[in-house]
């Protein structure tokens, strides 16, 4: 990974961690898994393209080679490009990481799952620096598991700096704000990042071709779903393709990628869910995307993959059931996030103008927010206010404990992901990302767990 090893991260280079990407993959799309350079069949993760899907997800990729793009196999040599996506799924049903690594192995005598249980604190020696346990509670109930060799945090971008800092590690200052003995300072919580996208951009088409939700979930596909596992039910939330585009190199079809288009056959309008998904009020949404209730739609989602802006993650208060602040901060680096979805919207619309979209009619949804309706509708002071009006998190939050040298002053873990600081405590998870990967972070926090894995064998003594 070129983020990884830019910063520092040694054993985290491309030739590296390819290896644990394939170790986790099964690829069950003919056309691709040829390609073992880059694709393995042998892992736990199911990777197929969804067996329903509607005909505008065609016309996305034909739309895109019209305008000088090309088809690519994503997760292949190059990313620049149209493609259908590969999803982690299987006959009809998405296949999450637990039922791909722990459902296998609930047998195992030497593996226990305590569910509807809360971590209240990791067991810190303040004396020796060094993690014995953990502690929790269930059923009201606080029980404590200590560990031999090491305690593994793995609870995500928001609640691993969470946990740690209501232990004692994290901003010195910040946790005597909280009334924290510090045990350890360190920068937790800090360079926070996540994939964002514009909401909204619609697209309306004179056909009956994109999912609704009154359509799809109709009793015949109900039965279908159930019996066959077939259908539209089987298509994973109208998401069908996408595209990844270096917007500081267009005219390459082998650059880096900082743009996501992310296709949706269908839009805010087509589930009454929508509107509170997205966050938003019932009035803009009843102005704005009232009209189109009855009509078929599709979006698209223009999302940064490369962001500039930074967030945090902060404590409210020591009580570990006290959920913590997330400052996004998603608009604090100068207009560059800004110009980049921009592109993205531009791209969008020439897209929607193409032979391959005419052919369903496609016409831009030009009613205007209203908090933007003092600027002329799509002109870029138009498109800025309506990013920031309705801005959608793609769920991709990483880097809160970011991996680094001992020299760098944001590192919170070292290159074998080891809290600074503290023997005894690993973290694994997308928080220890120095970076925001150019890609969706499922498949990346899968193969820094499968290094993870490595790494505990090798250095306690285990091949």
């Amino acid at each position: 990974m070129m983020l990884f090893q830019k910063a520092g991260c040694i054993g985290w280079d491309y030739k590296s961690v390819l290896h644990y990407f394939k170790k986790s993959e099964n690829i069950e799309i003919p056309e691709l898994a040829l390609d073992t350079k880059y694709h393995s069949s042998k892992g736990e993760i199911t990777l197929q393209h969804s067996n329903w899907r509607t005909p505008l997800s065609d016309a996305f990729l034909k739309a895109g080679v019209e305008t000088g793009g090309q088809i690519v196999d994503y997760n292949g040599v190059k990313q620049i490009g149209y493609s259908i996506i590969q999803f982690t799924m299987n006959n009809g049903s998405r296949v999450s990481a637990s039922r791909a690594f722990l459902h296998p192995i609930n047998h195992r005598r030497n593996f226990h799952i305590s569910k509807n249980t809360m971590v209240t604190r990791i067991l810190i020696d303040p004396s020796k620096k060094r993690a014995y346990g953990v502690e929790f509670k269930k059923g009201g109930k606080k029980y404590k598991v200590m560990a031999k060799r090491e305690v593994i945090l793995s609870a995500g971008a928001i609640n691993s700096p969470h946990l740690l800092m209501i232990s004692g590690i994290g901003p010195k200052n910040h946790l005597t704000d909280k009334n924290i003995t510090t045990i350890v300072d360190l920068p937790v919580g800090y360079n926070l990042q996540d994939h964002w996208a514009l909401g909204g951009l619609t697209f309306v088409i004179n056909t009956t071709d994109s999912i609704r939700a009154d359509r799809v979930t109709s009793f015949d596909n109900i039965i279908e779903y159930y019996s066959h596992k077939t259908g539209p039910l089987t298509a994973p939330g109208g998401a069908e393709a996408l595209a990844f585009i270096d917007t500081k190199n267009p005219n390459s079809d082998d650059g880096y990628p900082d743009l996501e288009l992310l296709f949706i056959a269908g839009s805010l309008t087509a589930h009454p869910g929508s509107k509170d998904a997205f966050s938003i009020e019932d009035s803009v949404f009843e102005k704005v995307y009232g009209p189109l209730k009855d009509k078929d739609t599709w979006m698209v989602f223009p999302m940064i993959l490369l962001p500039n802006s930074r967030g945090r993650i902060m404590l409210k208060d020591k009580n570990p059931y006290h959920k913590p602040m997330i400052y996004a901060n998603y608009f604090s680096d100068n207009g560059h996030d800004e110009r980049v979805i921009l592109h993205g919207i531009r791209k969008v619309i020439e897209l929607s103008k193409t032979k391959a979209f005419r052919k369903y009619g496609s016409k831009l949804h030009d009613i205007p927010l209203p908090q933007c309706a003092h600027h002329r509708f799509n002109s870029d002071e138009y498109w800025f206010c309506a990013m920031r009006t309705i801005t959608n998190t793609i769920y991709h939050h990483c880097c809160t404990n970011k991996m680094g040298p001992i020299d760098d002053p944001e590192a919170v873990v070292d290159s074998r992901l080891r809290v600074y600081g503290v023997a005894g405590l690993r973290v694994v998870d997308a928080s220890v990302m120095p970076h925001v990967p150019a890609a969706h972070t499922n498949a990346p926090t899968m193969m820094v767990a499968e290094k993870a894995a490595d790494m505990i064998k090798e250095d306690w003594g285990f091949r």
